[in-house]
């Protein structure tokens, strides 16, 4: 399966592991094909931009599948839901995620 991940800097925040890179690896061991919709570091960047790259890659057919970082989830998943054909939820478990789709 593609899936593409996005993070804003907070992928990057508190010390190794860092969430995104970690997210990233992880879904390659499973086999599947990650599209890195960036950031890729700790400096400072606008999650909109991140989760509108995520959203995009979805509707353009890239990917069949989105993971979205940020601080709380929110942000991502708002900026992501203003794409029609897009739903974006947080996810805290692994049954928030199955519920939410």
């Amino acid at each position: 399966m593609n899936i593409a991940v996005g993070s804003d800097h907070a992928g990057y925040e508190g010390n190794p592991p860092h969430y995104k890179p970690s997210i990233v690896e992880h879904l390659r061991e499973l086999g599947h094909n990650v599209i890195d919709c960036g950031t890729r570091g700790p400096e400072s960047v606008d999650y909109p931009d991140f989760a509108d790259k995520v959203a995009e890659a979805i509707l353009q057919g890239k990917a069949e599948r989105g993971v979205l970082l940020c601080g709380t989830g929110i942000g991502v998943s708002i900026a992501a839901n203003r794409h029609r054909g897009i739903r974006a939820a947080v996810c805290a478990t692994p049954a928030m995620a199955e519920l939410a789709r």
